[in-house]
C-alpha cells in the first residue's frame, strides 16, 4: 500500500496535489472525508460514557454541528473560495494582516500537533485496549504500558501512509475507514436498543434521560451551554483547517457547499448511533458503572459474539486514523503554506515545499505522542471523569481566541488589527482567570464570556465599523440552498420535539 501512495504522489508532485489533492474533490467525497475527520474513538467512548451519564444532552455536542456547518457552507466557503486560499491563514492575512495571521497559524499548529493528534492516538488506544484487553496482552501485560505501545503503533502507521500519499491518499482511506465506522456503530445500536427491549423503552425506562435541554445549574450541561457551543461551532466549522481543508479542495463551490450540508445530515445519524446506546445501557444498568467511558466496551464484551468484535474494533481504528491522518496533513500544509514557504524558503519549489510538509508531519507525530502518554497519565489519575469533557476544556483554551479571529475578519469593515491581536492574546489569561475565580462556571459558558469579551476588544476598538454580513451569504445554486434550509429547519424541530 506505501509503494501505492508513494508512486500516486510522485505522479501529482505539485504541493496542490499534495495538500489539496488538485482541487478535485467531488461532493460525496467532500461529505464523508469530512465526517470521518470529525468522529473520533472519543465520541464512541467519551460521548457515548457522557450519554450514559447525562443522556439525550449530549447530543448537543452532535446535533448542534449543523449551526457551524450552515455557517461554514453559505458564509465562510464562498469567501475561501473566491480567494482561491490553501489555508485559512492565508485569508486571515487578507483580512486582518500578516501579523495576525501567523498567530493564528502558529496557534493552530501547536494545537493540532498535541491536544488533537494525541487525544484521537490516546483514544484508539483506550478504546482497543478495554474492549480486546486479552488479546492485546501480548505486547505487554501492564495495561498503561500495553496502551501506551498502542498508542506509539497507531500514531507512526497513520503518520507513514500521510506522509507518502498526501490529501488524495487520506480522502480515500476517509472514505473507507466511514462505511467501516457506520457498520460498527449501527451494529452498537442496534443491539443495545434490542437488549433493552425496543426503541419505546428508552421513555418507559430512562425518560429522564430523553431531554436535549437540561436545567441552568448542571454541572456540565446546562442548557445555557448553547450560546458558548455556537461560537466554538465557528471555529469547529469554519475555521479549522482540517475540516475545512476538503471544501477547499472541493471541484467547485457547488461541490463543496452540497457536501458540507450532506455532512450535516450525516452527523444526525452519528449523534443516534453514539448517544442512543449510553442511554440503553443506562436503562438496563442503571448507574451501576464505575466509570461513565466503560459504557461502550461493556457493551462490546457482554452483548457482540466475537466475530462482530472485530468489526467494532475495525470501527474504532477507523474513527482514529480518519482523525489523525486529516490533521496530520493539515498541519504539514500549514507548516509548508504558512510558515516555510513565506519565512523560511521564499523562493521554495513545490517539492521543497512538500517535503517541509512531510517533515512538519514527522516532528508533529513526536509531539503527539507525547501528548498521547500525558493524557494517558490525566485519565489513570482520575478514571471516574467523563474525560471528553476535560479534553474539551483544554482545547477551548486556544479555540475561544480563534473565534475571535474568524469572527472579526468577517463581520469588521475596517478591523484594528492592532487591538484585534491583543484581544486574541488576551482570552487565554481571562479563561484562566474565570475558571480559577468561577470554577463552578460551566466552561461552555465561561468560553462564550470569553469570546464575547474578545469580540467587543476588537468590535470597539474598530469604532463599530460592520460589515454587511448578510449579504455575503451565498448558495451556488438552488438546491445548496433548499437543502440549507430543510438542515436548519431539521435542527430547530429536534431541540422542540426533545425539549
Amino acid at each position: 500500500m506505501f509503494v501505492a501512495l508513494r508512486g500516486k504522489t510522485d505522479s501529482n508532485s505539485t504541493a496542490d496535489a499534495y495538500f489539496l489533492s488538485s482541487r478535485n474533490l467531488r461532493w460525496y467525497s467532500v461529505a464523508l472525508s469530512t465526517i470521518a475527520t470529525n468522529v473520533q474513538g472519543y465520541q464512541f467512548l467519551g460521548m457515548m460514557g457522557s450519554a450514559y451519564l447525562y443522556g439525550l444532552a449530549q447530543a448537543n455536542l452532535e446535533i448542534n454541528a449543523v449551526q457551524g456547518i450552515l455557517l461554514g457552507t453559505f458564509l465562510f466557503v464562498p469567501l475561501f473560495l473566491k480567494e482561491k486560499i490553501t489555508t485559512i491563514t492565508q485569508f486571515i492575512s487578507k483580512k486582518l494582516g500578516e501579523r495576525i495571521a501567523v498567530v493564528y497559524s502558529v496557534a493552530n499548529i501547536l494545537l493540532f500537533s498535541t491536544i488533537t493528534i494525541g487525544a484521537a492516538l490516546f483514544w484508539g488506544a483506550y478504546a482497543a485496549d478495554l474492549v480486546f484487553a486479552e488479546e492485546l496482552s501480548i505486547l505487554h501485560e501492564n495495561r498503561v504500558i500495553r496502551i501506551g505501545i498502542l498508542i506509539i503503533i497507531l500514531g507512526v502507521f497513520s503518520a507513514i501512509y500521510t506522509y507518502l500519499g498526501g490529501l488524495n491518499a487520506v480522502v480515500k482511506t476517509d472514505i473507507i475507514q466511514f462505511v467501516i465506522l457506520i457498520l460498527g456503530g449501527t451494529i452498537v445500536c442496534i443491539v443495545s436498543i434490542k437488549n433493552l427491549g425496543g426503541w419505546d423503552q428508552l421513555y418507559v425506562k430512562t425518560p429522564e434521560k430523553m431531554h436535549l435541554h437540561l436545567s441552568a445549574d448542571h454541572p456540565t450541561l446546562p442548557w445555557t451551554h448553547l450560546f458558548g457551543l455556537f461560537f466554538l461551532n465557528i471555529n469547529y466549522w469554519c475555521a479549522n483547517q482540517t475540516i475545512m481543508q476538503r471544501a477547499l479542495a472541493a471541484k467547485s463551490i457547488k461541490h463543496a457547499q452540497v457536501g458540507l450540508i450532506a455532512g450535516g445530515f450525516i452527523k444526525y445519524i452519528m449523534a443516534i448511533i453514539i448517544i442512543i446506546p449510553g442511554i440503553a445501557l443506562y436503562g438496563k444498568l442503571g448507574d451501576s458503572l464505575a466509570e461513565p467511558d466503560l459504557a461502550f466496551p461493556y457493551m462490546i464484551k457482554t452483548f457482540l459474539p466475537v466475530g462482530i468484535k472485530g468489526i467494532i474494533l475495525c470501527g474504532l481504528f477507523a474513527s482514529l486514523m480518519s482523525t489523525v491522518d486529516s490533521t496530520f496533513n493539515s498541519l504539514g500544509t500549514l507548516w509548508s503554506t504558512d510558515i516555510y514557504s513565506k519565512y523560511i524558503n521564499k523562493k521554495a519549489t513545490d517539492s521543497e515545499k512538500i517535503n517541509a510538509g512531510r517533515n512538519a508531519i514527522l516532528f508533529s507525530l513526536g509531539s503527539a505522542l507525547l501528548t498521547g502518554f500525558i493524557l494517558l497519565y490525566l485519565k489513570f489519575n482520575d478514571p471516574s471523569s467523563a474525560f471528553t469533557h476535560t479534553l474539551n476544556n483544554l482545547r477551548y483554551y486556544i479555540n475561544c481566541g480563534i473565534v475571535v479571529l474568524i469572527c472579526s475578519a468577517i463581520v469588521l469593515y475596517k478591523p484594528n488589527k492592532k487591538w484585534i491581536l491583543w484581544a486574541f492574546i488576551l482570552t487565554l489569561p481571562l479563561n484562566i482567570f474565570l475558571q480559577y475565580f468561577s470554577p463552578n462556571l460551566n466552561y461552555f459558558v465561561r468560553a462564550f464570556f470569553v469570546i464575547i469579551a474578545g469580540l467587543f476588544i476588537a468590535i470597539f476598538s474598530s469604532r463599530f465599523r460592520l460589515a454587511n454580513v448578510i449579504i455575503l451569504f451565498y448558495g451556488a445554486n438552488s438546491n445548496a440552498r433548499y437543502l440549507g434550509w430543510l438542515l436548519l429547519f431539521s435542527l430547530i424541530s429536534l431541540h422542540i420535539i426533545f425539549h
